[in-house]
């Protein structure tokens, strides 16, 4: 018998066993090239996927809520804010106002606003006068308050006309309102008497500031410059502050426009009875002097002072009614008779400022209807008020004067020229 004594390496039945093996081994390392390729791609992750986070939910826009008035007669804080505040928190409010503005002195006609945040009480804001607001918040159980000046945009623009009857009517023909024929009238008081002096074809034009306040018109700011032409006599107006001086109007050669006395003491519709030495009194029926000028005006209107002063007596009686006398220097004195009524704080002894309101027109004592007799007297003695001739206040100083004459040259230009001045830049004044 022949014997190989070379056998195969592999048997039959060692071959099956090792192919199991191969496929175990190729399972395993395809596993595991699976869970490596895997990790792999997981640090290649951007960033913003592997830490997003769930969106958080957005806070409730608060609601705000404006109620925008004007103070009607009778209202007080409580009526305004009594559906908000407590009866508490309404006195600690009017106890923190009063050294910056008294609640109390809320007055008919001044606009405000509240403003409501969901429902509740967060802001008010109230009109003192046309350049000051009083401004309450209300935060975390807490007010905040303050007076501040009230924020207007002001835009220039140039105005002109001609009288036909009266300055009022022309100003309200070029769309404009009575607030600015008074602000005219105001200025040129020492020269013009608005009422006695005006003729058909008298002229004016100003450079005008007007307010706007959230986009609506809000009034005049000032007016920088006025022309006013009456029975062929032109009158400028600039104006400008002199240093530390108040500013005041002065005239083209830097006179100071305003005089020791205003013209008239108040607006009126005419003069009812003027300066005579013999009139019919229209009560008594007597002749007797009449050392006063009579205006005749509606019941209520303001009474001004002529000019700086004192007041020297103040007190009503059968014949005068109502009556003020306020002595301006060592020279003259005035009077003002047959008022309706005192305006609020005057008493003898007090400083009255020229345009001053000292009281209102009526009808008190011997009078047969709303007036005021206004009478003037020098050292002691009556005389008639459309005669006298007082000196100007302050020029313009001499250190000012060259940059005063530069800036009304700008100004009188803007009469003929628009567009030298921009809009939003009124002149500097010094």
């Amino acid at each position: 018998m022949d014997f190989d004594l070379k056998p195969p390496n592999q048997s039959p039945a060692s071959k099956k066993p090792r192919t199991k093996l191969t496929v175990l081994y190729y399972v395993l390392g395809l596993a595991v090239t699976i869970i490596t390729l895997n990790i792999v791609f997981q640090d290649f992750t951007p960033a913003t996927e592997a830490h997003a986070v769930a969106p958080q939910p957005k806070l409730p826009e608060i609601q705000r809520e404006s109620l925008v008035g004007k103070i009607e007669n009778g209202d007080t804080m409580t009526a305004l804010l009594g559906a908000y505040l407590t009866p508490q928190k309404l006195y600690s409010l009017n106890e923190q106002c009063k050294p910056i503005f008294s609640l109390t002195r809320i007055s008919t006609g001044q606009p405000y606003r509240i403003t409501l945040a969901d429902g509740a009480f967060e802001r008010f804001e109230y009109d003192i006068n046309p350049e000051t607001e009083l401004i309450i918040d209300y935060k975390q159980g807490e007010f905040t308050i303050s007076k501040e000046p009230i924020n207007y945009h002001i835009e220039l623009e140039t105005i002109q006309g001609t009288i036909t009857s009266s300055l009022f009517e022309a100003v309200a023909e070029i769309g404009e309102t009575p607030e600015l024929a008074m602000n005219l009238a105001n200025i040129f008081a020492w020269d013009i008497d608005f009422i006695l002096d005006i003729r058909t074809g008298d002229q004016f034009q100003a450079l005008v500031e007007k307010r706007l306040r959230d986009g609506k018109p809000a009034g005049y700011g000032q007016i920088l410059a006025a022309e006013f032409t009456n029975q062929n006599e032109t009158y400028r107006a600039f104006l400008f502050q002199d240093g530390d001086r108040p500013a005041s109007y002065y005239d083209a050669n830097g006179n100071n426009v305003r005089k020791l006395f205003l013209k008239a003491p108040l607006s009126f519709s005419h003069i009812s009875s003027g300066f005579t030495n013999r009139r019919l009194h229209p009560i008594t029926k007597t002749w007797k002097s009449h050392p006063a000028i009579d205006y005749a005006a509606p019941r209520g209107t303001p009474i001004k002072s002529v000019g700086d002063g004192t007041i020297v007596k103040i007190s009503k009686d059968q014949y005068n009614g109502n009556h003020i006398k306020i002595r301006h220097n060592s020279t003259y004195q005035t009077l003002y008779l047959h008022m309706d009524r005192f305006a609020k704080g005057v008493k003898k002894g007090k400083k009255i400022y020229q345009g001053e309101v000292i009281g209102y027109v009526g009808s008190t004592g011997l009078a047969t209807g709303p007036h005021l007799c206004f009478r003037m007297y020098q050292n002691g003695n009556p005389v008639n008020p459309n005669r006298v001739k007082t000196r100007s206040a302050e020029p313009v100083s001499e250190a000012n004067k060259t940059v005063y004459l530069s800036t009304i040259e700008i100004l009188t230009a803007r009469f003929t020229q628009p567009q030298l001045i921009a809009v939003n830049s009124p002149p500097e004044s010094h």
